[in-house]
């Protein structure tokens, strides 16, 4: 850790006070108040009040703390590209001063404590005396710490970018300093001739303002209005405020105040040395050459007008008045009496309020109503006397008229319910969709389960799959809106289906289930052994064995009918063994000819739960399966075995009697 972070514990044993952040309200303490300099003149500040401790951003990388501590701020822009040189001198040479430069163009002037790439160059050394920038230093960073110098090399600056300089007071003292620019080859001094730009009367006279060419120092304007004279002399000025002068240093407006209202007519304003000695200063102690002038016009006052509304949307409960100058806040009565609305609905004013906040005028006035309109028509506004004796006064404090009105138009509000019929067919079905178009409906948006399907009023759709279909209807008139739907089941689906046995052993009896989807009326079955029947449960059918083939295949066929008429076809492929009777082969000869190639238990068709395994004469599991149709091929990892005998175990649950068998034997292989 450096003396400088070190030296912050030992200031906390001594002075509680500096040890912790303190809000700055002087000008001139925080970046957004910065004093504005020019280069040819020196600034001196005799104290410097305790505040500040916010962390700045320093490219030290020591550990150590850096803020700023009682800162003052300088704001300055330059005017020509160089380096810049400046010399800090403390009223107490034993005092610790910092600084920091900041690049802040385009930025918020706080961005200083959080955005580092804002950094020009600093000096935090530990030493006291003099500091600044200038030809005798060697670089533009110097950290905390007595190592360093308390003068940096001089940075360059950019035209046209504008710097924020930061003098911090690192020692308990309150003592202050002075400031001057030198030794560089940047230009801060704004060359600009200060002078008088426009003048624009307001309020009949009352108030004047004045606007000019450049920031000019607010200290250099006198109160009293003598900086200026009026021409011809209808009234007198007694009164000159800088537009902004309560939170910074200079200006560039000024409102001077007459002594009462101009007739209406065309003056110049001419500026003169005050009372102070000067006319107005900009921040390089040039004045406005006396003598300049700036014409206006008094206009005949004129009360403010019911002026417009704004857009009136669909089923207002608020109206906005909107006025071209300010209306005094003091002005509208709060429970909305200033006002009445008429029209085909029935209307009740409940208050009223501009938008004040801290200000005295305001240009928007809301006005509350009891509840929407719903009714569609024309309506009227109309400025009455309220209870607070008074219409509406602007800031000139000039009435608006009782009786004055405003006509605004209400679109009915719109209801998107609809009306839709269902045809139902046998592979496509239709939903006719419908609607009244009341109320001015112009628009139309038609939703099938969240997919538009059309802009039309009336519109049909084709379904070619059934079932719950979601329709959506969305309506405007262009001012309001609606949007209904409804659920629909398409549920005339048919689908003809039916579960039968795998395989069909001699003797047994095949089973036909209906697994038909639909409103069924009738079935119609054909098993493919000469039998039909017409009942949704026929009963079990018996099917010949093969006698010259090991299976047979006969075709069932079911047709059904729906409420609608339509029908449906289904068939399968019955399968017909010669036997069940489940059995291993003795030998196998597994040379790929076609014939008895592969191992495996026969016509296993009601074995269930079947395992099958197949071992060495050493007793070693060569195969093993639960699918009896999968078969051995005779190898061992892909390596044909030789002849000889191998034993197997098959076990099983007979379907018919669910008992377990398990039964074992020998085969071999012959190659």
């Amino acid at each position: 850790m450096y003396l400088k972070a070190l030296s912050v514990i030992a200031l906390c044993i001594f002075s509680v006070f500096d040890c912790f952040s303190q809000a700055c309200t002087t000008l001139g303490q925080t970046p957004g108040t910065a004093f504005p300099v020019c280069g040819v003149d020196t600034f001196s500040q005799t104290t410097v009040p305790q505040c500040g401790g916010t962390s700045l951003p320093v490219p030290c990388n020591d550990g150590a703390g850096y803020s700023d501590i009682r800162p003052f701020w300088y704001k300055f822009t330059c005017f020509k590209s160089g380096t810049l040189g400046f010399l800090i001198t403390p009223v107490q040479l034993n005092d610790d001063y910092d600084w920091q430069l900041f690049d802040v163009t385009g930025k918020n002037p706080n961005d200083v404590f959080t955005n580092s790439a804002l950094f020009v160059a600093c000096n935090w050394s530990g030493n006291t005396g003099l500091t600044g920038a200038s030809s005798a230093g060697t670089k533009l960073i110097n950290c905390a710490g007595p190592s360093y110098p308390t003068f940096s090399s001089m940075p360059n600056l950019i035209v046209g970018h504008q710097y924020l300089l930061l003098l911090s007071n690192f020692s308990p003292s309150e003592k202050g300093y002075k400031l001057s620019f030198g030794g560089g080859t940047a230009d801060i001094t704004d060359p600009t001739i200060p002078k008088l730009s426009t003048a624009l009367a307001g309020c009949g006279g009352v108030k004047v303002g004045l606007k000019l060419s450049k920031k000019m120092k607010c200290a250099s304007l006198a109160a009293d209005g003598s900086d200026f004279s009026l021409s011809p002399a209808n009234g007198t000025i007694i009164g000159a405020t800088g537009v902004g002068c309560s939170s910074s240093f200079d200006m560039d407006s000024v409102v001077l105040t007459m002594s009462g209202a101009l007739t209406p007519g065309n003056y110049t304003i001419t500026i003169k040395n005050g009372i102070d000695g000067n006319t107005l200063l900009d921040n390089c102690d040039r004045n406005i050459t006396p003598g300049e002038t700036a014409n206006f016009t008094v206009f005949p006052i004129q009360p403010t007008p019911m002026d417009s509304l704004s857009k009136i949307g669909c089923a207002p409960d608020v109206l906005q008045l909107i006025f071209r100058t300010p209306i005094n806040c003091n002005t509208i009565a709060a429970d909305g009496s200033d006002f009445t609305v008429s029209g085909p609905g029935v209307v009740s004013v409940i208050s009223a309020s501009g938008n004040c906040g801290n200000n005295t005028g305001t240009r928007v006035i809301q006005v509350k109503l009891s509840g929407p309109i719903q009714l569609g028509g024309t309506y009227q506004i109309r400025l009455q006397q309220g209870t607070d004796g008074n219409t509406l006064l602007d800031e000139c404090m000039q009435q608006t008229p009782a009786g004055s009105f405003i006509n605004f138009v209400v679109s009915d509000t719109v209801s998107a319910d609809f009306n839709y019929q269902v045809a139902f067919g046998c592979k496509t079905d239709t939903i006719r969709l419908s609607h009244d178009g009341r109320n001015g409906v112009n628009s139309w948006t038609w939703y099938s389960n969240n997919t538009e399907v059309g802009r039309q009023q009336n519109i049909s759709i084709f379904y070619t799959l059934f079932g719950q279909k979601q329709i959506k209807l969305s309506v405007s008139n262009g001012v309001c809106k609606d949007s209904a739907s409804v659920s629909v089941n398409l549920d005339n689906e048919l689908k003809a289906a039916f579960q039968f046995p795998d395989v069909v052993c001699p003797q047994d009896l095949a089973t036909f289930i209906d697994k038909s989807i639909g409103n069924i009326q009738s079935w119609n079955w054909s098993f493919g052994n000469g039998v039909i029947s017409n009942v949704k449960s026929p009963v079990p059918q018996k099917y010949n064995a093969p006698t010259s083939t090991r299976q047979i295949f006969y075709t069932a066929r079911l047709i059904v009918r729906n409420n609608n008429n339509c029908f449906d076809t289904a068939t399968q492929q019955i399968k017909v063994v010669n036997t069940c009777m489940i059995a291993v082969p003795n030998a196998f000869t597994p040379n790929n000819d076609g014939k008895n190639d592969y191992l495996y238990p026969l016509n296993a068709y009601k074995a269930d739960n079947l395992i099958f395994r197949v071992y060495n004469r050493y007793g070693q599991l060569v195969f093993e399966t639960k699918d009896w149709t999968k078969k051995w091929d005779g190898t061992i990892n892909g390596q044909a075995q030789p002849t000889g005998t191998f034993v197997w175990i098959l076990q099983y649950i007979d379907r018919d009697t669910q008992q377990l068998i398990v039964k074992k034997g020998t085969t071999v292989i012959i190659r």
